[in-house]
Parts: structure tokens; sequence; C-alpha cells
């Protein structure tokens, strides 16, 4: 008899915690203009605002590791919700924007375990062969955060305010703290507990990869194009939308939907592509190419700025389908290390990516600070187009590193 707990008791409870980490991830975005108005904050303070919720988050990454290695998703992840809600908490009762920044930090910290939670969890109860798609079934349901922070939460904001958003993050995250602790379970029967290791130790094993030049080629492009995509959808797409593409709060919110639309499908879409491909004899990185080639042509449409909504949105809409392909780019790198190393391997390349969102959230609005504002409180939309430029140039050079970096040695 088959005594493994099913996809509601294992993956389900875990994926919520990743519904409101990718809300929390999109939501400034959505009321960003607003915080602007009411605290007065020039681009570069709304972007580090913003970027606060990513840095604590990379920060988290390796302490956080070494506690699911030694705990377990269910303890670590129930009580990591409960940090989440707190933060959540210090956000709608935030006087000032330094409270507000404290709370954007201290909720990035209850996140940070989100996905390896999931992963770890799945690897532990599910046969091999099942781990990727019960794995992609719950970023599927995280993705939706990612949608109910656009129009959803732009509907709510007349009746909630901003404030009341967060109390409502606050209290989902109350109730998934219970959720994960009543329902997730411990280790299978059996499991060989892993034996406790020192915060110097797990260090040394990120210095190893980080030494491995096959690593070291393919980190810079993939961390660019995962960055990116949490760099707008995290906050300057909403923006953009308002002084550039000239949209009002409906249909902002209604591209930002379609944007979250791209990126959901995209996950599901490119990483069946990339399993697809790699059976047939291509490279674990060829999809990741085919990404990394659409955010550029992308990229140039956005800084010649499209027209219309419809136009509008479908521009954002491949950005995102195209960038999600950083996840299949997380894969391809992983198949380069033994099997004791794939959750370090990606927790490195996920602080690396992380470490560059908060440069990217923040700098992107310091460019924007070199022109002055206009009368609504927005930004030029020349600092945009010279924002795009950097970053386009940014995945330019990380492709190029690609062609130009040493390769791993061949084994003997």
């Amino acid at each position: 008899m088959d005594r493994t707990p099913g996809f509601s008791r294992i993956t389900l409870p875990l994926a919520a915690i990743n519904f409101l980490n990718q809300g929390n991830r999109a939501l400034v975005a959505t009321i960003g203009p607003l915080l602007a108005i009411e605290f007065g904050l020039s681009a570069a303070e709304l972007g580090l605002l913003a970027a606060c919720f990513f840095g604590a988050y990379a920060l988290a990454q390796l302490p956080i590791g070494v506690a699911l290695d030694l705990h377990g998703p269910r303890k670590v992840q129930s009580v990591l919700a409960l940090v989440a809600a707190t933060g959540f908490v210090l956000c709608a009762v935030a006087p000032g924007v330094g409270m507000l920044a404290i709370g954007r930090i201290v909720a990035g910290v209850g996140v940070a375990a989100g996905l390896m939670a999931m992963l770890k969890a799945n690897t532990q109860w599910y046969p091999k062969a099942r781990v990727a798609a019960v794995t992609g079934a719950g970023l599927f349901l995280a993705g939706m955060g990612g949608m109910a922070a656009t129009l959803p939460v732009q509907a709510a904001l007349p009746l909630l305010g901003w404030r009341g958003i967060f109390v409502l993050l606050a209290l989902l995250a109350v109730a998934v703290s219970v959720w994960i602790r009543l329902a997730v379970p411990d280790r299978p029967m059996g499991a060989v507990v892993p034996r406790r290791r020192s915060l110097l130790g797990e260090i040394a094993e990120f210095g190893r990869i980080f030494r491995d030049r096959g690593f070291l080629r393919f980190l810079p492009a993939i961390m660019v194009l995962s960055a990116q995509n949490f760099t707008f959808q995290g906050l300057w797409a909403g923006p953009w939308l308002r002084d550039v593409a000239g949209l009002s709060d409906g249909p902002r919110a209604t591209v930002l939907l379609i944007y979250a639309t791209g990126l959901v499908t995209g996950s599901l879409v490119t990483g069946q592509a990339a399993s697809f491909a790699q059976t047939r004899g291509f490279s674990p990185m060829f999809v990741p190419y085919l990404g990394m080639a659409g955010v550029l042509a992308i990229q140039i449409a956005l800084i010649m700025v499209p027209e219309g909504f419809w136009p509008v949105a479908t521009v954002w809409f491949l950005f995102s389908f195209f960038a999600s392909v950083g996840v299949s780019g997380y894969a391809a790198i992983g198949q380069g290390f033994p099997p004791e190393l794939q959750g370090r391997v990606a927790t490195a390349i996920n602080f690396s990516m992380l470490s560059l969102v908060f440069v990217l959230q923040t700098g992107i609005g310091v460019i924007l600070d070199f022109w002055p504002r206009n009368p609504d409180g927005g930004w030029d939309p020349t600092g945009y187009a010279v924002a795009f430029s950097v970053t386009f140039l940014l995945q330019v050079l990380a492709a190029l590193w690609i062609v130009v970096a040493p390769r791993p040695r061949a084994a003997h």
C-alpha cells in the first residue's frame, strides 16, 4: 500500500507561501505610484524600497538552506510564514518610509525559503521522475500570486487601501503557517537524517561552486535574464506603463495581469520545451539561448515605445514569457554538478540573481532621477529609455561572456 502523502499535503501548502511571495514581489508595481506620492519618494528611494525585499531575500538564502537541511521544510517554513506575517503588519502600520522598508525586509526573510522548501519536500517524498512535474504544478499555482497583485489588488484599493492589502497578506500568511504545520509531513520513515553542518562548511561548498568554470560561464546570462523579470514585475513595469505608455490605473493593472500571465505560461511552456529539446540531442542551454534572444528583441521594442494598449500589452507579455526561461537555465547549469550539490547550485544562482535585482531596482531609480519629475509626479520617458538601454547592454555582455569565458577542463 502506498502511504506517500498526496499533492494536497506536500506541495500545495508550500506552494501557498510561494503564492504570497509572488504576490508581494509584484505588489509594488501596482501600488508604487501611490507610495511615491504619499511619502514623497524619489525614483531612487522607491527603487530602494522595492529592492529591500530582494536584498533580504538574497541574504537569507544561505542560513535558511542550512536550517532546511537540519530541521526540514515543515518546521522551517511554518515559522518563517509567521515572520512574513510580521513583516506585512509592519508595512500596514508604517508611519513613514523607514518602517515600510523594515517591513519589506522582514517579509523578505519570511518568504525566502519558499522555493527551496517546496523543492526539498518534493525531493524527499516523490519519486525522481515526478519531482519536476509536481514542482512545476506548484510554481504554476504560485504564479497566480503575481496575477492577484494586479487587477484584483487594483480593484480592492478603493475599499482596503494599500495598508489594508498588507493586513490581508498578514492574515493569509498566518493561515498558511497553520496549514503547513498541520498538513506537511516530516521526513519519510527511514529517511537518512543529514548530519549537522557548520555554517563554515556550507560556505566552503559554495566556494567550490563559484570556482567552477562551467558555472561561471553561464551564471551571468541566466542571472541577468531572471533578474530583469523580477526587476520590472516587482516595480518598474508599473511606473513605465503610467509615464511612458500613458495608461491610467485600470488599463495599467490589466497589462500587469497580462505580464504575470506571460510569466506563468512561460514557466510551463519553456520548461517543457527545454526537456523536449534536450531529449532530442540539443544542449541544455538551447532554450535559454532562445529566451535571451527574445528578451533582447523585446527590450528594443520597449525602447522604441509601442503605441496602443494591445501592442504594449503584447510586448510585456512576450518580455515575461521569454524571461521566464531563466528557470530552465537554473536546471541547465545544475546538470554540470553531482546530485549532492544540486540544491546549493540553485541557491548560489538564486543568491546572485536576487543581489542583481537589488542593484537593478535601485539603479534604475537613480537613472530616472537624472531628469526632472513630471507635474503629475511621474518620471521622464527619456530616463526609462536609458534604463532599458543599460539592461539591454548587460544582457548582451552576459551573452558575449558565454563565448569568451574559459571552458571547463576536460576530464581525464
